[in-house]
């Protein structure tokens, strides 16, 4: 069986945890004090998201652009 691929976009907030956002899962996000633990932690986060949601709640994951304001 083949796995679904997903992208975890990681930001670091004020206090130095990071945060992982699922953008083609609705609600999926999570927290660790290294990236390893946020990894670790968004797989349990995915896996149970999956569970959850039908898979026609899915989007495409395009990309991420910079713009500069």
């Amino acid at each position: 069986m083949k796995g679904k691929e997903f992208y975890v976009v990681i930001e670091r907030d004020e206090d130095g945890i990071y945060i992982g956002e699922v953008p083609q899962l609705r609600a999926c996000y999570s927290q660790g004090d290294t990236i390893d633990e946020l990894m670790l932690n968004m797989r349990e986060v995915i896996e149970m998201c999956l569970e959850e949601l039908a898979e026609e709640t899915f989007t495409e994951f395009i990309g991420v652009q910079k713009l500069v304001v």
